[in-house]
């Protein structure tokens, strides 16, 4: 069954080139030119990615991104941002947001083909009964949950895959690289500060319940969860 992709950019021409090559490539393609008419696709259709334009009239790209990931139907979606805003500081953003991949404009559409198979490989899961615990944090994977001290934490897509990672191996040290090749997959199109920003944004989830100490950064070597 193919997988249907949603392009979310208010220029006419970006759909059309970016839908022509989904279809090529053996993707569905549905298109909004803006957010609220994205919502409603989305609501009609509920798609397996969503490709997003930062910068569109009315609603923005990135305040989209924070809609639905505050949404339990939306929160698991794959979101790549496309984007001109090259800056890194904006890159940072985007990630922190809840975007799981960035490409800027102007892009080759063999590579983001190559970066829609890489996220969507990570991103689907099977119907799994294991809880993963370590001390008072807990993993439901079959109910694709966080608890600490039976409190549920609220946490993203992206976040979560690492957490998981981690979790499934406590007091081992990983590189970034291969914390990239285990969360992201080894032929993902992702640079390195990527899991820096993920880092960054677990522990602040995990600041909630006093949980941010788990994830350490080893000096020179990477990152453990001990």
């Amino acid at each position: 069954m193919k997988a249907n992709i949603l392009i979310i950019d208010d220029e006419s021409a970006i759909r059309e080139m970016v839908c022509l090559s989904l279809k090529q490539n053996g993707f569905g393609c549905l298109e909004a030119a803006d957010a609220h008419k994205a919502e409603m696709r989305i609501k009609e259709s509920s798609p397996d990615l969503i490709l997003l334009d930062w910068m569109m009239p009315g609603m923005s790209g990135l305040d989209l991104v924070r809609r639905l990931r505050r949404q339990d139907e939306t929160r698991d979606i794959p979101i790549i941002m496309l984007t001109a805003k090259v800056e890194e500081d904006d890159v940072i953003r985007g990630l922190s947001q809840g975007a799981d991949d960035y490409i800027t404009k102007p892009f080759s559409t063999r590579e983001l083909i190559a970066r829609i198979h890489a996220l969507l490989r990570r991103t689907v899961t099977g119907a799994v009964v294991e809880v993963i615990r370590y001390k008072d944090l807990e993993m439901d994977l079959k109910a694709h949950r966080v608890l600490s001290k039976g409190r549920l934490v609220e946490i993203g897509p992206t976040e979560y895959k690492l957490l998981r990672f981690l979790m499934e191996n406590p007091n081992q040290v990983f590189s970034r690289q291969q914390v990239l090749n285990n969360v992201w997959g080894a032929t993902a199109y992702v640079e390195e500060r990527t899991v820096d920003v993920h880092i960054r944004r677990l522990r602040k989830i995990l600041e909630a319940t006093g949980d941010e100490h788990y994830v350490q950064t080893v000096r020179g070597a990477g990152y453990r969860f001990s």
